[in-house]
């Protein structure tokens, strides 16, 4: 079986499937040379590409997206854009650190709100709060680190119980929940549209066209696409889960897949059965479990399940989802998903990233691990900082640094292991 070195979707994006038709961008059909190639057209892309343009507008910038613009893995996350330092990005003991962190993630978010203020399309962006919510003992453990994290940053939550849930999101699935208002939810692939709208248009965006190489020459840089080749003098990678595909960060990132599920718009009478929410997002305290959503137009969606480098069966995977989802709304009628769709995130070891350059001129902002929009956005704009030479706050000290990881087969058997004990230890919360 050939590798997969650039995101291939067996499924269309479900957020993307609800938007009016996307006009491709051109496809790279011809040799060119450019100053930098930003490889990746998602939220770190795009962040990049616009910083360079103010810092160095005479440079020939040049940014390549695998995929399509709404298509590719930044339009098939589940839309959270979580306002605060998560507890496994810092330890609440480091109250200094996480308040910088908290200053960085806040400026950039208002800039993602200023940069679609007048967009085409509505990216429904609204700050709904967020739950984080437990229903077996291994999740009640991780709520309550969480908890004891959120009162030591002194920032603002609410515990609720199972009938107190039940009122807000009408299910009695989970034991106890924690609510804060720090998070917005959004429609992921409306919000990428816009944001590449934004693009000033002397920046060269090339659509369906992968990097298969990113080749080292005395002088420069050189990137295999299917057609073309480009010579630059800079390169930001900003690829996430497959800059490992490409030889670079395979020590420290790896492609993990996972997937959601969309229900057609519910009616009225099943509506009114699920709490007095009307636009809500709930986040498991455990790392495999269940991320569920109700969107503004009346519609369920759950996201689920784990694979390692390789994206699973789609029909498999629809009956799993509906299982889990039938077994927090037990009384839903017969549910028809509108659709079901897989995506990939670049997971590290310990939850940093990898993040600045690593060779000479070759900069990297990988391993989201499923947080990508707020600091993806964040750290493109600072690795073009850093490329031009230019003063950046120390993200390794502030965020961590992804550590060291075997590859396969070895990489591999750990996932498979470690999964099995958690889903094992976790598997109420999934």
């Amino acid at each position: 079986m050939k590798k997969t070195v650039y995101p291939n979707y067996k499924t269309k994006c479900g957020w993307n499937a609800l938007l009016p038709e996307h006009q491709e961008k051109p496809q790279l059909s011809e040799d060119i040379n450019s100053d930098v190639v930003i490889v990746g057209g998602g939220y770190t892309g795009l962040a990049a590409a616009k910083r360079w343009f103010e810092i160095a507008p005479d440079d020939t910038i040049t940014m390549i997206d695998a995929s399509t613009n709404s298509e590719g893995s930044s339009g098939r996350n589940s839309g959270f854009l979580i306002e605060i330092a998560l507890s496994n990005d810092i330890k609440s003991a480091s109250l200094k650190k996480l308040t910088e962190c908290n200053e960085l993630i806040s400026s950039t978010l208002i800039k993602i709100k200023e940069a679609i203020s007048n967009a085409a399309l509505d990216s429904q962006m609204h700050r709904t709060g967020v739950y984080r919510v437990a229903a077996g003992e291994a999740g009640l453990k991780s709520l309550q680190k969480y908890q004891e994290f959120l009162k030591a940053s002194n920032l603002e939550f609410k515990v609720l119980n199972t009938k107190e849930l039940n009122k807000r999101i009408g299910t009695t699935y989970y034991r106890k929940g924690l609510y804060n208002p720090h998070c917005y939810l959004v429609q992921p692939a409306a919000l990428i549209r816009n944001l590449t709208d934004q693009l000033p248009s002397a920046i060269q965006y090339y659509e369906n066209t992968p990097a298969l190489e990113c080749l080292k020459s005395k002088s420069h840089w050189i990137i295999k696409t299917p057609k073309a080749i480009i010579k630059t003098k800079k390169v930001i990678v900003a690829n996430n889960a497959f800059c490992g595909k490409l030889g670079i960060g395979k020590h420290r990132v790896a492609t993990i897949y996972t997937y959601a599920a969309m229900t057609e718009v519910l009616n009225e009478q099943t509506l009114s059965s699920l709490g007095t929410d009307n636009n809500w997002g709930v986040l498991p305290t455990h790392r495999l479990g269940s991320t569920l959503r109700r969107t503004i137009d009346g519609r369920l969606m759950i996201r689920s399940l784990y694979h390692y480098e390789k994206e699973e069966n789609t029909d498999l995977i629809a009956k799993q989802l509906r299982h889990h989802l039938k077994s927090r709304y037990p009384n839903l009628p017969e549910l028809d998903f509108h659709s079901v769709w897989g995506g990939a995130t670049g997971l590290t070891l310990n939850g940093g990233p990898l993040w600045g350059e690593i060779d000479k001129n070759l900069f990297i902002s990988a391993g989201c691990n499923g947080g990508g929009v707020i600091k993806g956005t964040l750290f493109g704009e600072l690795l073009a900082d850093s490329a031009n030479n230019r003063p950046t706050p120390n993200i390794q000290q502030l965020f961590g640094q992804a550590n060291w990881m075997p590859l396969d087969p070895f990489r591999k058997i750990g996932f498979k292991l470690v999964s099995m004990i958690e889903r094992n230890k976790g598997k109420a919360e999934i």
